[in-house]
C-alpha cells in the first residue's frame, strides 16, 4: 500500500492531472509533495474523502480528498559528518582504480544514542568490498538521531555505495538509478 501509494503520487505529479491531486498532511503539516518520503519512514497513512467535512475542516484544497501520512518520527537524523552519509562512508573505503568496479547495498539503522548499525545486505557484488563498508560503518561518526514527541528513536535508512565511482560493473551499462 505505502509503495503503492508513493508510486501512485509520482505518477500523478507527472501528468497534466497533477492539478487534482489530494491535500497531503504530513505530520500534520500539509504538504505540496511527498515524492522525497521514503516509504519505510512512513509509519501509517489514512485516507479522507472529498466530503464536506473533509473541506470544512481542511479547506478548499480538499476537494481532491485528503492523505494524512504519519511518519515515524518528527524530525529525521542527522549526520553530523559534514557531508552526505554515503559520500563519506565511500571516502573511507580504500578501493583503488584498478580494482573491479562493485557495488554494496545495506540497510542500516541510526540508533536513539546515534549510532549507526549495519542491518540486512540487500546486493554486494564484491566481499572485500562489503566488508570495507561495514568497517566504515562501524567507525562512522554519531548522527544526531531522529526524534518523535522530543525524544530520540531509531531510524533506517539504505546505504548505497558503488566504486570505482563512475566505473561501471562488468557486463552492465554505467546508469545510476539510486
Amino acid at each position: 500500500m505505502i509503495r503503492r501509494l508513493a508510486l501512485f503520487a509520482a505518477l500523478l505529479a507527472a501528468t497534466p492531472l497533477a492539478a487534482q491531486k489530494p491535500l497531503y498532511i504530513v505530520n500534520g503539516t500539509p504538504c505540496d509533495e511527498i515524492v522525497g518520503i521514503e516509504t519505510d519512514d512512513i509509519e501509517r497513512i489514512e485516507e479522507l474523502p472529498a466530503d464536506e467535512e473533509s473541506i470544512a475542516r481542511y479547506g478548499d484544497k480538499a476537494t481532491n480528498g485528503v492523505i494524512l501520512i504519519t511518519l515515524k518520527y518528527d524530525s529525521p537524523a542527522v549526520f553530523e559528518g559534514g557531508e552526505p552519509f554515503a559520500d563519506h562512508i565511500a571516502r573511507q573505503v580504500k578501493w583503488g582504480e584498478n580494482e573491479p568496479a562493485a557495488r554494496v547495498a545495506l540497510r542500516y539503522t541510526v540508533t536513539a544514542e546515534g549510532e549507526t548499525v549495519a542491518g540486512a545486505i540487500l546486493e554486494s557484488t564484491d566481499s572485500r568490498l562489503r566488508r570495507r563498508v561495514l568497517k566504515a560503518l562501524a567507525e562512522a561518526p554519531r548522527w544526531k538521531p531522529a526524534t518523535k514527541n522530543g525524544r530520540p528513536v531509531e531510524s533506517e535508512g539504505v546505504l548505497r555505495i558503488q566504486l570505482p565511482e563512475g566505473k561501471p560493473l562488468p557486463g552492465e551499462p554505467y546508469i545510476r538509478i539510486w
